[in-house]
């Protein structure tokens, strides 16, 4: 190669850089719908408040700088909340930070990094942990909820008046919910026929179709028949479909909303225009209702959502003996997901899963 040749190589003009612009509303859209509807209801609201805090101090949201979001969660965790009057939890705060991220990523716009960010977290969590305030300690895990272990299921639906609809419906979502580990997202999605019951020598109980939006795969966990029939979550879904059918719905949702008399509800109209399902499906947020009334009817102190489900199903198989991947699939969770770890209760330390049993002390 002569000097000629390699200086024109030396300077010649880069490529160009690829050009990168907003996505469109209809790839947005796209995007989006691969989010589980709570998580993206979150992300959500936690992008508004960045924005406009980004607003009032003057700053662009995105792309938004490193600094930025040091910035950012440092007033979080410094600000009390009107309605709490306390700042965000650490949870609250990696959840803002995942939502920006996420919106960047969406506007097809590099997300910034984050290191600082999240020595802003874990800095706020240790302070909170290691403080002499019981009220600090408790808010390092505020967003927690208590595990409806099967003592626990049986108190919040023997709050239930099982002879009315409501009664049934509540006790099916309740039992069924924990017996298949659901979101209640997930719970509010299934129809009458994803519910499939067998009885015969090798299946007796039913089997469940649901998608799991996390890990975006469908699954049928089976339920068995429990040895106790006022928590068997079989039984009590067969007497809730029992009554949907007598009143002439035999398909289309599991899970419909009722009017305040207990009655299957109407369709909600305002301004002359449907809103809502159509169908009369009810919402996660009634059905998280419907865990937090059964709860204070029980007067169980702790804090009580649809999670507790979910967290208790893990907390009981797991103290049965139960396999951890089997745990995982049977409720959802990818294999060697590190997040259902988080979902098992430690118990008191004396029983028999202490670790220094058996191992020749």
């Amino acid at each position: 190669m002569t000097g000629t040749e390699i200086a024109h190589r030396d300077h010649a003009t880069p490529a160009p850089s690829p050009v990168r612009r907003p996505l469109s509303p209809a790839a947005r859209a796209a995007v989006e719908a691969g989010t589980a509807d709570s998580t993206r209801v979150a992300y959500s609201r936690d992008w508004e408040a960045f924005t406009a805090w980004c607003a009032e101090q003057g700053l662009p949201p995105i792309p938004a700088a490193p600094e930025t979001l040091v910035e950012y969660l440092t007033a979080l965790k410094d600000t009390p909340r009107p309605r709490t009057g306390r700042p965000y939890a650490p949870s609250s705060l990696d959840r803002a930070l995942a939502a920006i991220r996420t919106a960047h990523k969406a506007a097809g716009i590099q997300p910034p990094e984050t290191k600082g960010a999240r020595k802003v977290i874990a800095g706020y969590k240790a302070a909170l942990s290691t403080s002499d305030d019981d009220a600090d300690r408790r808010h390092a895990q505020a967003n927690r909820v208590d595990a409806a272990v099967p003592a626990v299921l049986r108190k919040l639906v023997a709050t239930l008046d099982r002879a009315t609809l409501k009664g049934k419906r509540d006790a099916a979502l309740l039992l069924l919910s924990h017996a298949i580990a659901g979101r209640a997202s997930e719970m509010v999605s299934l129809n009458i026929a994803s519910v499939t019951f067998h009885d015969d020598d090798k299946r007796r109980g039913m089997a469940v179709n649901v998608y799991r939006k996390k890990i975006k795969k469908w699954q049928e966990p089976k339920v068995l028949y429990g040895s106790d029939p006022a928590t068997c979550p079989v039984r009590a879904v067969q007497a809730y479909l029992s009554v949907l059918a007598e009143q002439g719905r035999t398909e289309g949702p599991l899970f419909i909303r009722l009017d305040r008399h207990g009655r299957i509800a109407p369709p909600m109209i305002r301004g002359g225009r449907p809103i809502g399902d159509l169908a009369g499906r009810m919402t996660t947020d009634a059905a998280a209702d419907v865990v937090q009334a059964a709860a204070e009817a029980a007067d169980l102190e702790g804090r009580w959502r649809s999670h507790s489900m979910r967290r208790g199903f893990v907390t009981a198989a797991r103290a049965a003996g139960k396999d951890l991947v089997d745990i995982g699939r049977h409720g959802g969770w990818a294999d060697g997901s590190k997040a259902l770890l988080a979902y098992i209760e430690e118990d008191d330390g004396w029983g028999e899963n202490n670790p220094l049993i058996g191992i020749g002390l």
